[in-house]
């Protein structure tokens, strides 16, 4: 199948293939006598995994640790759980950061209850004022996903 096929069966851009094979999260494909990219159903469920674990917000090193274990049946999983496990201690750090934001926000909500003067506004007020540092733990963000590039 052409680059075209896969995208559209992964529901992903045509731009999203190439990207994940030049990262070499995707092999090369055999090319046709006219130069053109031939894909086959390997290459489809390796983009569909591929795909999972990114809506599953794993970053790119994550990914290709999981996709070596897949080619190593036999190999022990302890890998692959240590991965998981560190990956959900991410996500519950992200959700508290979150929560966090939120209690944040809504402390800024309640200091306007309704339409004034905007000179009298509680929540511009209370923006203006400098916020009180917060340490940011090194997150998973900040360390596996680093300056984040596009979702794909």
């Amino acid at each position: 199948m052409r680059i075209g096929e896969l995208a559209r069966r992964a529901s992903c851009p045509v731009e999203t293939v190439r990207y994940y094979e030049k990262a070499g999260l995707l092999p090369a494909p055999r090319r046709t006598p006219g130069n053109y990219r031939s894909y086959g159903p390997h290459h489809a469920e390796r983009l569909a995994f591929i795909r999972r674990c990114r809506s599953l917000d794993m970053s790119l090193p994550e990914i290709r640790t999981l996709l070596a274990a897949l080619v190593r049946p036999a190999a022990d999983c302890g890998e692959v759980n240590a991965l998981l496990d560190a990956h959900i201690a991410h996500v519950a750090a992200r959700v508290a950061e979150l929560e966090r934001l939120k209690s944040e926000l809504d402390a800024i909500r309640a200091h306007c209850s309704g339409a004034r003067p905007l000179d009298e506004c509680g929540i511009l007020q209370s923006l203006a004022q400098p916020a009180a540092r917060r340490a940011r733990a090194r997150s998973h963000i900040a360390s596996a996903h680093g300056a984040k590039p596009p979702r794909r």
